[in-house]
């Protein structure tokens, strides 16, 4: 993720009140929430990679630099990530790399494409985009990894992304570099990616879904309507009515959700307080045309007509009828936002502006210890959300955070490597979560006591 003027100086200025705190014995603007037991305090990992709670441990299934099945190594930056089901014990992983035009030579391939081989997009000197997704088959029975290969290959940024019930990875371009900027096609799309591909999937970008800079997608398993987030300051949440569900190359409508309270709401609470946390807001949703964007300019038109401001939409992911995602410099003391979306019964339907989908901010942060820029999340089988941290501070503390249904916190997981945590995903029988260490790219299982939770 970049940082940007507003998060470099909040970093500058925790290191400077730091300071200051330490004259000022007890003196400080805001008091942290209490934090669960939950599973106990975290032990220090002797290897230096990940503390977690007594009875928990973690296995390094796939690192940078591994030959996989392929014959392929495997790229860093490892960031969203979506656990499927296959047969038996064996579930997949896909796995995005978030590789820019300048990391050419460190994705899988290298600098040139493997003979036979589908990618979407060149340099100028002709070399493959090092962005993609790779995915990792593994067997949670038995612990080990059993194959693993390049998924897709040629694009940009692959931040996050969302699957899908039908068993595919969204995987989102953060990145809205124009043909002859450094290369031969347009980025900023989603590109679908089906977790028993077996191999390079054929790239196509699913164009009517948006070009912006994508950050991450969840798809309603009822209606098959996709929900979109965008890594900017002033980014739209974003919806997907797919003409066919199931079958979004066909194309569909995108739309931007709109605050009935007020039309162009800045929902960050940086300057004035307009989300209360806990209050549920009715919404509508306005059409954006032209959605691929050539100007990069939707989060603009959306704002024309109405639509709120996300400060920094990240992580999204579908729980229980509802979504969940994360604003990641949102909120007064601008540590984040979770925000929580609940469709309406005629979503996407023409019944909806009698009974319209609800918005909460479900969670804001106050202190840097309470919880410091969340972004990719899921939602664990007891319903918390687990929560990456990609704080911005000279010396990086993040940590996976847990927030029950209640909105209390605790501390899961604390990383000691410099970098972020991402792609938070647990297998579907809920024994594993698996987590990515962004750079040097890891990609590790954790297991443990889940049903030891203690709410107290």
């Amino acid at each position: 993720m970049k940082l940007d003027r507003r998060q470099f100086n909040k970093a500058i200025g925790s290191i400077a009140f730091a300071g200051l705190a330490a004259s000022m014995a007890g003196c400080s603007p805001s008091v942290a929430r209490e934090k669960l037991q939950a599973y106990g305090p975290l032990i220090k990992d002797p290897d230096g990679l990940l503390d977690l709670p007594q009875g928990f441990s973690y296995k390094v299934i796939s690192k940078l630099g591994d030959k996989m099945s392929d014959g392929w190594t495997v790229p860093d930056r490892a960031d969203g990530m979506g656990c499927f089901a296959l047969s038996g014990s064996e579930v997949a992983l896909v796995r995005n790399h978030e590789l820019k035009i300048g990391h050419t030579g460190e994705g899988a391939f290298g600098e040139t494409i493997p003979e036979g081989v589908e990618v979407y997009d060149t340099n100028d000197d002709g070399e493959i985009m090092a962005g993609g997704t790779t995915t990792i088959v593994y067997d949670v029975m038995s612990g080990e990894r059993v194959r693993e290969y390049v998924s897709l290959a040629g694009t940009i940024r692959n931040c996050s992304g969302g699957v899908t019930p039908w068993g595919s990875w969204l995987t989102c371009e953060e990145d809205v570099t124009n043909a002859g900027d450094g290369a031969h096609r347009d980025h900023g799309y989603v590109f679908e990616v089906p977790a028993d591909a077996g191999g390079v999937v054929n790239p196509v970008p699913l164009k009517e879904m948006g070009r912006f800079n994508h950050e991450a997608a969840a798809v309603d398993p009822r209606t098959g309507i996709v929900y979109l987030t965008e890594d900017r300051d002033n980014s739209l949440f974003y919806r997907f009515i797919p003409k066919v569900k199931g079958k979004l190359a066909e194309g569909g409508k995108l739309q931007a959700l709109v605050l009935k309270k007020a039309k162009g709401m800045e929902t960050h609470n940086w300057n004035d307080k307009n989300l209360t946390v806990g209050v549920w807001e009715a919404s509508e949703w306005v059409d954006l045309d032209n959605p691929e964007s050539p100007e990069d300019d939707l989060r603009y038109r959306g704002q024309e007509k109405g639509a709120a401001t996300f400060a920094r939409g990240e992580g999204i992911h579908w729980g229980d009828g509802e979504l969940y995602f994360c604003c990641t410099s949102g909120g007064a003391e601008g540590y984040g936002q979770i925000m929580r979306y609940k469709p309406s019964e005629h979503e996407g339907e023409s019944g909806e502006a009698d009974n319209p989908g609800q918005l909460q901010l479900f969670l804001e942060s106050r202190t840097s210890e309470e919880f410091n820029f969340g972004d990719n999340l899921t939602v664990a089988p007891n319903g918390h959300l687990i929560v990456c941290e990609d704080q911005y501070s000279l010396v990086v503390d993040n940590h996976l955070r847990g927030v029950t249904p209640e909105g209390k916190l605790y501390d899961f997981a604390k990383l000691q490597s410099q970098t972020e945590l991402a792609g938070a995903c647990f297998s579907p029988d809920g024994s594993t979560l698996f987590v990515n260490v962004y750079s040097p790219a890891k990609t590790l299982a954790i297991t443990g006591p889940w049903v030891d939770f203690k709410n107290a």
